[in-house]
């Protein structure tokens, strides 16, 4: 298991210059979050640019990278994370779609151990199964091109959103059944959320867990914390993690605290490294 840092907590900073300053403080991965800065839908995903511009900054740093695909308005400037998967209208479905085909593109392009990606929620009031049947067809397709790349997705359950549980998750990986198709774990999502035991979800799906979220959090409250600020037990979080022989990377997810990145960065560094 190694240390990352998501790139959202930086906001404020270029991609090479938070790259660079995370490799200086111990981070071996980057959970690159695809921004404007390195890609522009609709009008232009910029896949080559993309790539043109983060191959490099891998390269000097030597670090690992995950794409994470949950900018907050880089499809609609009006609505945080819209369109989505979900989506009632097609089209907009299918303006989601390229965007995650893009950042497949990207991560191929780099080597990326996985491209990160959550169902987002609907904008209307069809029934559930009707839902479900959406985000299927949509991931069937994002899936189809994932295979022409090699490119594993990590799926994330995400509070508030349509998949928001580890059962919902289950119920739509059986549904697809691909093998390029694994768990993004937020580990403050299941303690918020009280949805049951972290490391039994960790031994549960250990053969398809490629990405680790980790903040701190209270139980009821969907807040990402600096740690210590919450009541998690990271000491039961990292022994379950290591009783699942994960191997991958843990990044930290403050995408608030980009006012203040490079403290941030330095203290949960600090703070993790003690039990990796």
């Amino acid at each position: 298991m190694i240390l990352g840092y998501n790139t959202n907590g930086f906001a404020h900073h270029d991609l090479a210059g938070a790259m660079t300053i995370l490799s200086e403080l111990g981070y071996r991965s980057a959970a690159v979050t695809l921004e404007r800065s390195l890609l522009d839908p609709p009008n232009d995903l910029g896949v080559d640019r993309a790539v043109a511009l983060l191959a490099p900054i891998v390269e000097a740093t030597g670090m690992r990278v995950t794409i994470e695909t949950g900018s907050r308005f880089i499809l609609d400037p009006r609505r945080k994370h819209q369109p989505t998967l979900l989506s009632a209208d097609a089209a907009a479905r299918d303006r989601r779609i390229a965007f995650l085909m893009a950042a497949i593109d990207v991560a191929a392009g780099v080597g990326a151990d996985c491209v990160s990606l959550w169902s987002g929620t609907p904008d209307d009031e069809a029934e559930e199964d009707e839902h479900y049947d959406r985000l299927a067809e949509a991931m069937t397709a994002v899936l189809h091109h994932a295979a022409t790349k090699d490119v594993r997705l990590a799926f994330e359950p995400e509070p508030g959103m349509f998949i928001d549980t580890m059962a919902r998750f289950e119920h739509l990986f059986k549904r697809l059944e691909h093998p390029l198709f694994g768990l993004t774990l937020d580990v403050g999502h299941i303690h918020c959320q009280s949805d049951g035991d972290p490391g039994e979800h960790m031994r549960c799906w250990q053969h398809v867990l490629w990405n680790v979220h980790i903040e701190d959090m209270r139980r009821g409250v969907h807040d990402h914390l600096m740690f210590g600020e919450g009541d998690m037990d990271f000491e039961v979080v990292f022994a379950a993690l290591r009783a699942a022989q994960y191997a991958g990377p843990a990044h930290v997810e403050l995408s608030r605290h980009s006012h203040d990145a490079v403290e941030t960065a330095r203290r949960s560094y600090e703070f993790l490294s003690r039990y990796v």
